[in-house]
């Protein structure tokens, strides 16, 4: 898996003083709730390219991806 996100990738995690690396972990445990991801171009859950925005997704496969 490509771990080399969009800089446009976003979720709640990078405004709280978070490193990308925290950012974007894997989260586990009991009583971890899921993590929400936006494209910040389109300011939506879907990215440029009409696919969604995900730390899964969201990599220099994707056309619309930006370093």
């Amino acid at each position: 898996m490509d771990t080399t996100y969009c800089k446009h990738l976003r979720t709640k995690s990078m405004y709280v003083g978070a490193a990308q690396e925290e950012a974007f972990a894997e989260k586990k445990g009991e009583f971890v709730t899921p993590t929400h991801f936006w494209c910040n171009r389109t300011q939506t859950v879907i990215g440029v390219d009409d696919r969604p925005a995900h730390k899964s997704a969201c990599n220099s496969l994707r056309s619309c991806c930006e370093q």
